[in-house]
């Protein structure tokens, strides 16, 4: 009989620029912030900011480990896939998504967006 093997994908809001007190008022979420996941399963997380984005980062984190960046979004309506993972930057800027297709435990970490303002670019 296979044993089924749980992990928890971790998606908190925890964003690297966000370590500055508000750069000209911009604010970015990421939600769901937590989402348990079986081996298998699909997951997405979305990304909200309150201005418009010139490039959306997304990194992945393991347990212990350092930030690893997984890709860079900097083009409206932009899709990007690398293996498992696509990547989305809305037409709008300043929504983006993370799709992870099939879930191993090797995905275990936490998910998180990085983004820098238009205003700032």
């Amino acid at each position: 009989m296979r044993e089924k093997r749980e992990m928890l994908l971790i998606a908190p809001v925890l964003i690297l620029w966000m370590q500055i007190p508000q750069v000209n008022g911009q604010q970015i979420s990421q939600i769901p912030k937590f989402l348990p996941l079986q081996e298998g399963e699909n997951f997405t997380t979305y990304c909200n900011s309150s201005s418009i984005l010139s490039s959306l980062q997304w990194y992945k984190q393991r347990p212990g480990g350092s930030p690893v960046l997984l890709m860079i979004l900097a083009k409206g309506g932009k899709v990007k896939t690398e293996q498992r993972l696509t990547g989305r930057l809305g037409e709008t800027r300043k929504h983006g998504s993370l799709h992870l297709a099939a879930a191993q435990l090797s995905d275990v970490g936490t998910y998180f967006c990085a983004g820098h303002s238009a205003l700032e670019a």
